[in-house]
């Protein structure tokens, strides 16, 4: 699920019911999003769509919401650090955007 979608769904990937985490997305995409969620302790599943190798990724926990685990900072990347939304979104590898190094606040 995109951060800027609050809509929940949940789907069956391999007779699993499972929370979609995000839908059609690329096979590095997928890789990125199963590292991280596997890392916070959730069972991750994935489906590809059909002849366009687009992939839908899940997890088993069917309360899951990736826009609340994200903006309630409760999942960690791989090295120990705190998923933020530029993270979550690969548009950093530290959480903090390109030109937002020098805010005071970070």
């Amino acid at each position: 699920m995109a951060l800027n979608k609050a809509a929940h769904s949940i789907v069956e990937i391999d007779g699993v019911r499972c929370s979609v985490v995000e839908e059609k997305v690329s096979k590095n995409r997928a890789e990125f999003l199963k590292k991280v969620l596997a890392h916070n302790g959730f069972d991750v599943k994935t489906a590809v769509n059909g002849e366009s190798d687009q992939i839908t990724v899940g997890v088993t926990d069917v309360m899951f919401n990736s826009v609340i685990y994200v903006y309630e900072l409760r999942l960690k990347t791989p090295d120990g650090k705190i998923v933020t939304p530029a993270y979550w979104l690969e548009e950093t590898k530290d959480g903090i955007k390109k030109g937002d190094q020098d805010i005071y606040w970070k």
